[in-house]
């Protein structure tokens, strides 16, 4: 008995080894683990990014009091800060603005925007495409499945660009949209062809799924990504909200979402969405890991193996405008964009 009870006491310590030392293995293998890039040499720059607007730079003086803003109605009217912005965006080779028009209503409308600031807009944007970031939550304000609400969001966008021929054409943001909704399908058909002629007409997408962030109901498969790329010229992919604790993590995931996307674009145009916002203890995003700087990282380590660039590759998009700040900017510069322009912040 007690010759039995040390050799099964012997294999417990041997079993007991084995795991630590794999432990160690493993936290060994992930600290020299480098899944990102930083690149300066701005190889990555197509000059063609984009952004994605508040409301106010559009919206009505209704907006404004019916979410007592009426203090900032000043700020979005200003001639010289319309021209601020303008002037920031294009000297940070943003091509593409997505100012916020959503949510539409129940009967499908779009909200009310103010005219006049919307020429004045395009004024100081020339040059720079400009498409309405129009849509809304589903099944709140978005009835996909209703012929009449599908009817009336469409001659809506319609009316839009057609009192507003310089708008390039339309961002259509719905949330939550479920991986093979063909619902959706039908309104972007829909949409489609009844847009003027040469408009564009952008999709903000889900990211692929991955076993990192198993919530389908956020995540496209590649069926349904390449099915909705067919339907859409630009499709704008929405990298972010991960829940990933850790940025090595995120980086990778980035890397891998990368080469999927582009792989599955069939054609259409491609923006990859990136992080500057801080909404913390939401859960679904932690501002330390998911950030310009990761985000950018594992971009790079995603489009570094292509010997030339893809041609759906169109660049990158900015969530959001209004939370970018003065150092995410200067990171932008140094860390992705292609060398030759004056930076903003450094004039």
């Amino acid at each position: 008995m007690c010759k039995l009870y040390k050799g099964r006491k012997s294999r417990s310590w041997q079993g007991l080894f084995i795991v630590v030392v794999g432990l160690l293995a493993t936290w060994v293998g992930y600290l020299f683990w480098s899944p990102g890039l930083d690149l300066t040499d701005g190889r990555h720059d197509r000059g063609r990014n984009a952004i994605w607007l508040g409301h106010g730079w559009l919206g009505s003086d209704e907006w404004f009091l019916r979410h007592g803003k009426e203090d900032a109605i000043y700020k979005f009217r200003d001639p010289g800060q319309i021209h601020a912005l303008a002037e920031l965006l294009k000297t940070h080779h943003i091509s593409d603005v997505f100012p916020h028009v959503a949510p539409a209503d129940l009967n499908g409308r779009l909200p009310a925007i103010d005219h006049d600031q919307t020429e004045q807009f395009l004024d100081a944007f020339d040059g720079i495409h400009v498409l309405p970031w129009i849509g809304g939550v589903l099944g709140k304000q978005v009835l996909l499945s209703d012929i009449n609400w599908r009817g009336t969001f469409i001659q809506s966008v319609v009316e839009l660009l057609m009192r507003h021929p310089r708008l390039a054409g339309v961002h259509v943001n719905i949330e939550p949209c479920p991986s093979g909704n063909t619902d959706f399908l039908v309104l972007l058909d829909e949409l489609r062809q009844a847009l003027p002629e040469g408009k564009v007409l952008s999709v903000a997408a889900f990211p692929p799924p991955t076993r990192w962030h198993p919530f389908a109901g956020v995540h496209w498969d590649e069926n349904y990504y390449r099915a909705v790329s067919r339907h859409a010229d630009q499709i704008v992919v929405m990298m972010y909200d991960t829940a990933l604790p850790a940025a090595k993590l995120y980086r990778a995931l980035m890397a891998s979402w990368v080469r999927q996307v582009l792989a599955w674009s069939e054609g259409s145009a491609v923006l990859l969405g990136v992080p500057t916002y801080d909404d913390a203890d939401v859960g679904y995003h932690h501002p330390r890991v998911e950030n310009l700087r990761n985000a950018l990282a594992g971009i790079h380590a995603g489009l570094v193996g292509y010997p030339t660039l893809p041609a759906s590759y169109q660049g990158v998009a900015i969530y959001l405008g209004w939370e970018t700040d003065a150092d995410e900017w200067l990171y932008w510069s140094d860390f992705f964009m292609s060398p030759g322009d004056e930076y903003a912040y450094r004039r």
